[in-house]
C-alpha cells in the first residue's frame, strides 16, 4: 500500500519562519514560498526528509545558494537530494563576503540614493541574504559596514538598524557585482610542453572542479591583438592564476605582468611555482604566499583548497559535480 504523501505546512528549511506552502503533485513535490529562505523554491518527499536532519549553518549554506540562484536568473530553484548534500558539504561563506550580500540587500531596498532603509532584529530577508544565524552575526556584519563606511547609520540592541548606503559603498557594489557572475579563471603561465601534464592535470581540473573555466590566452581561438586580447580576458574574469615556473632563459615577463594588472585592477591572484624555481621567484611576489608543487597532482589540490578559501565556489558549481 502506497504511503500517504505528506504535505508540509511550513517552510522545510526554516520551518520557523513565516510560508506559504503548495502542493504540485502526487509524489510530495512542492513550492514553498518563504521569505527566509530569501523566496521561492521548489522541494520534494525525499529532498524534505534530507533537509530536516540539516543543522541551522548547513540550513544558512542552503539559503545562499538558493539567493544565489535567483541572482542568475532561477527564480525559482529546485532543491534536490543532491543540493541537500551540497550544501550540507559546502565551506560557511567568509565574513566580507557575507557583509557585501547584506550590503547589497541594503541598497537594492533604498527607494532612491541617499534616502533611508531600516531593518528589525526580525527581518527575515536580512538572515537570508547574510548567511546568518543569528542577531549577533547581523550586528557583527553591520558594524563592519560602518567601519568601511559603506554604510552610514545606526544598530540598535534591539535589533533595528536605520540608515543609508553611502556613495562608497554604492561604488563597492558597482565593483563586486562586475564579474558576480564570471566563471572565467584566467591562466597565466609558461607555455612550454614541460608544463602540459601542470595545465592538464593540475591546474585545468582544479579551476574546474572550484566551478569556473580557466582561460588560457595560447588556447583562444581568433585571437586578434595579443596585448589586447590578454588585457580584456583578464578584466572578464573572476580571479587569476599565475604560475612563475620557467625554464633555462629565465623569468617569464609576461606572467609577472599580467599577476601585476589583475592586482591593480582589484582581482584576486593565485600565486604558484614549482618547487625548484621557488628560489628564482622575483622579489616583487616572493612575499605572497605561493602554492609550492612538485607533482601536477599536488598542484591540482592546494590550488583547489586555495580557490575555495580564497574565492569561494563558482557559478558552474553544482552538486553532482
Amino acid at each position: 500500500m502506497t504511503p500517504p504523501i505528506r504535505t508540509p505546512t511550513k517552510c522545510p528549511i526554516w520551518p520557523a519562519s513565516t510560508s506559504t506552502v503548495k502542493l504540485l503533485d502526487d509524489v510530495g513535490t512542492c513550492i514553498v514560498e518563504s521569505d527566509r529562505a530569501g523566496g521561492k523554491y521548489e522541494i520534494d518527499d525525499l529532498a524534505r526528509d534530507l533537509v530536516g536532519n540539516l543543522g541551522d549553518p548547513a540550513c544558512a549554506r542552503l539559503t545562499t545558494w538558493l539567493v544565489d540562484q535567483r541572482r542568475l536568473g532561477n527564480q525559482c530553484p529546485v532543491v534536490t537530494q543532491d543540493v541537500v548534500k551540497f550544501a550540507e558539504a559546502k565551506r560557511p561563506l567568509r565574513a566580507d563576503i557575507r557583509a557585501e550580500r547584506l550590503l547589497r540587500l541594503l541598497a537594492d531596498r533604498m527607494e532612491t540614493i541617499g534616502s533611508q532603509v531600516r531593518c528589525t532584529h526580525d527581518d527575515e530577508y536580512v538572515y537570508a541574504w547574510s548567511e546568518s544565524v543569528t542577531m549577533e552575526e547581523i550586528f557583527y556584519l553591520f558594524e563592519y559596514l560602518e567601519k568601511m563606511s559603506w554604510v552610514n547609520g545606526h544598530f540598535f540592541a534591539d535589533g533595528r538598524f536605520a540608515g543609508t548606503v553611502t556613495v562608497e559603498g554604492f561604488i563597492h557594489i558597482a565593483d563586486i557585482d562586475a564579474n558576480f557572475d564570471s566563471s572565467q579563471a584566467f591562466v597565466a603561465m609558461w607555455f612550454d610542453d614541460n608544463m602540459d601534464g601542470a595545465f592538464e592535470s593540475g591546474i585545468k581540473p582544479a579551476i574546474y572542479s572550484a566551478g569556473y573555466k580557466p582561460m588560457r590566452i595560447d588556447k583562444k581561438q581568433d585571437v586578434n591583438k595579443i596585448d589586447d586580447e590578454i588585457i580584456a580576458e583578464i578584466r572578464r574574469s573572476k580571479f587569476l592564476v599565475a604560475d612563475f615556473t620557467h625554464g633555462e632563459e629565465g623569468a617569464r615577463g609576461g606572467v609577472y605582468f599580467e599577476a601585476g594588472f589583475a592586482q591593480g585592477l582589484g582581482i584576486p591572484v593565485i600565486y604558484t611555482c614549482r618547487e625548484d624555481m621557488v628560489d628564482k621567484l622575483h622579489f616583487d611576489t616572493r612575499q605572497y604566499a605561493h602554492i609550492v608543487w612538485e607533482t601536477p597532482k599536488e598542484l591540482h589540490d592546494g590550488l583547489l583548497n586555495r580557490i575555495l578559501a580564497r574565492i569561494g565556489e563558482g557559478p558552474s558549481a553544482s552538486p553532482a559535480r
